[in-house]
């Protein structure tokens, strides 16, 4: 099988990645978007779990990983729920990390334990335990795979970055230093901060993407409430779970509401808004590579501290939404 991604480029992979992103359980993911609510207020937020999941996979592969953490690189989103995130602010999950919770049962309930099984691999020994894979997760404020990915997606996709910028990070920016993901140089750190600083304030706190979370959480909530869904239902596809509100008039004319955000809703302030919303704290300190060693690029670069502090500052404070009617 040749994939092309944007990203990565093609790329011909083993069968046992063939099948596996054939499957349904991967496939599924094509109908999960990655920002969650947003691609309901501004139909370019509209970057799905499919890309990203493999996205990492190559990102795993182009750094030389082994083809088992790609396996579970492939792999590490594939339960994530409709809506993504937003289902975090629907059982009030301050880690955001229902999908993390649910993935060992939701696998073994999937096509994917028999697939392994077929090219010699155990769901078990690849799939539970992320600390083996130290390309894939790394704690923040660490690089890695997925970390990486989801941030030169996004910013593709929205225009914080160019992609011939983005392929010369990739080409140049990265290595691999005693198993964990580097940055090569301090102008590299400094680029990748700014750009992952930019998705988490300029992104994930818009105004926009804040009211989207809002209005489906509380939709979910009340379907919840109303047993027009249960949990089982969050695991369709964003637009199947929605068809299924949309049963009810009153969720449906709720829904309705996202098409008119972007005339209603902006950025308020702390006298004048319609709600505050905070989300979980998200910093960056990428390694860099200095003189054989590495160190934290906060350690080597003032431009990095400060950004730090910025963004720290903004995530603390939260932001401050008005909706008008």
């Amino acid at each position: 099988m040749k994939i092309n991604d944007r990203l990565y480029g093609e790329a011909d992979v083993e069968p046992v990645l063939d099948e596996l992103i054939r499957s349904g359980s991967v496939q599924r993911l094509k109908g999960v978007h990655q920002g969650g609510a947003s691609f309901l207020v501004n139909p370019g937020w509209n970057v799905t779990r499919y890309e990203h999941s493999l996205g990492v996979m190559l990102l795993i592969r182009k750094l030389g990983g082994s083809l088992e953490e790609q396996i579970a690189g492939l792999l590490h989103d594939v339960s994530h729920t409709a809506f993504s995130h937003v289902i975090d602010d629907v059982f009030q999950m301050v880690n955001e990390d229902y999908h993390e919770q649910i993935f060992s049962g939701w696998v073994r309930h999937s096509d994917i334990p028999d697939i392994l099984h077929t090219y010699g691999f155990s769901h078990e020994k690849l799939l539970y335990d992320d600390s083996k894979w130290t390309l894939l997760e790394q704690p923040a404020p660490a690089l890695c795979a997925d970390r990486i990915d989801y941030t030169l997606r996004d910013s593709l996709a929205y225009g914080f970055a160019e992609k011939d910028e983005i392929a010369e990070f990739i080409e140049t920016g990265l290595t691999v230093f005693e198993g964990e993901i580097c940055c090569t140089s301090i102008s590299a750190a400094e680029w990748f901060t700014r750009l992952y600083y930019r998705e988490v304030v300029d992104f994930f706190m818009h105004p926009l993407n804040l009211y989207g979370l809002k209005l489906v959480s509380k939709v979910l909530k009340q379907a919840l409430e109303m047993r027009l869904i249960t949990k089982d239902d969050i695991l369709k596809t964003d637009d199947e779970l929605i068809a299924v509100l949309n049963e009810s008039h009153g969720l449906k004319g709720e829904l309705k509401k996202l098409s008119t955000a972007k005339q209603r809703v902006k950025q308020g302030g702390p006298n004048d808004f319609t709600f505050h919303q905070t989300l979980k704290t998200r910093l960056i300190d990428p390694q860099v590579i200095q003189n054989g060693r590495k160190a934290p690029a906060s350690s080597l670069s003032e431009n990095v501290r400060q950004m730090t502090e910025t963004a720290a500052d903004a995530m603390e404070k939260g932001a401050y939404v008005k909706v008008s009617q």
